[in-house]
């Protein structure tokens, strides 16, 4: 039985004493999860820069001046060699992301498609994140073997004018439809230190959790300022914010993969230590998310030894075909 939150009732988990936070966010975590057991995931831009819209976060929006440098699709076998790279380094899924509004009915979706193919066959799990879908794209996704989608509400919908202009909220909301329609799971979560209140934190967790089914993953990002984006001059997200986000997730989410996702560059191995405790059981491995810093995959393992954390292996959780 999946509880229904209050807005309220997750103010409430969200503003708890810290330390009690992470008491109550890790024991739920050992009830849902395989303590210590994390997934590692690569995340690579296929399509780098150019975007049409105005996400005031992102450096690959083409009305920013920024250092990114434009480049169109990669190749198939370029992606290829990639996914080889990510699954020797122990990523056991592989992220696709596209600088795109939406995905477009042509060859480089047929080239997607084909990327998608040859990276399943891999026994990696697929997830793209491509912009807006229609439920027959991602029908054609899911046939070629994509596991997930990741398309990010990024912050309450009361919030979302703040941020972005050249889309709404339903957009956001109509693409997870359409992605839960054809079968696929559903990746989606936020970013904070865009100037959000804590009301607008709790506003995009609450969105999520009226989900169904609740999404199989939930990325949290600490804004990554961009020099040449409007919000270059925000100041660096506290470490006990991400901590405080990551529990709260956790708890008004017991079943989800909660994803470490933007900013650990940044983060101590104590801070990162306190996240996996209070629930986080997934990290982006890779010198790069898309645009911006990363640790390594050698950093990475050297931080798992030293916790004594697992790689989660690729498919451990429900085929998606239960999922429908």
């Amino acid at each position: 039985m999946i509880k229904e939150w209050t807005k309220a009732e997750i103010l409430e988990v969200y503003n708890t004493p810290l330390m009690e936070l992470i008491y109550r966010a890790a024991e739920t975590h050992k009830q849902n999860h395989t303590v210590g057991e994390v997934q590692v995931s690569s995340l690579l831009s296929i399509k780098t820069g150019g975007c049409p819209e105005d996400c005031a976060y992102c450096p690959q929006a083409a009305r920013y001046h920024t250092e990114v440098k434009v480049h169109k699709l990669m190749d198939v076998a370029e992606v290829t060699e990639a996914a080889n790279n990510a699954k020797n380094g122990g990523a056991s899924r592989m992220c696709l992301g596209a600088a795109w509004r939406e995905v477009r009915d042509n060859k480089d979706f047929d080239k997607v498609l084909d990327m998608v193919k040859t990276i399943n066959s891999k026994g990696l799990e697929v997830c793209a994140t491509l912009g807006m879908v229609t439920e027959e794209q991602a029908k054609k996704l899911a046939e070629a073997g994509l596991y997930a989608y990741n398309h990010n509400l990024d912050t309450s919908e009361e919030n979302y004018n703040n941020i972005i202009s050249t889309r709404n909220y339903d957009d956001r909301l109509n693409t997870l439809k359409n992605v839960r329609k054809a079968g696929l799971t559903v990746c989606s979560g936020g970013i904070i230190g865009m100037g959000e209140s804590i009301n607008d934190r709790v506003g995009m967790l609450y969105t999520l959790s009226l989900l169904r089914p609740q999404p199989e993953s939930v990325p949290i990002n600490a804004l990554v300022a961009v020099a040449g984006t409007p919000m270059e001059d925000q100041p660096p997200v506290p470490i006990w914010d991400m901590i405080r986000m990551i529990a709260t997730t956790r708890i008004i989410l017991p079943k989800t993969s909660v994803r470490l996702s933007a900013g650990r560059q940044e983060m101590s191995l104590e801070g990162q230590a306190l996240c996996f405790m209070a629930g986080a059981n997934s990290i982006f491995a890779g010198e790069k998310l898309l645009t911006t810093p990363n640790p390594d995959f050698d950093q990475d393992k050297e931080m798992f030894k030293l916790f004594g954390l697992t790689p989660k292996k690729a498919f451990a959780d429900k085929p998606k075909e239960e999922l429908v």
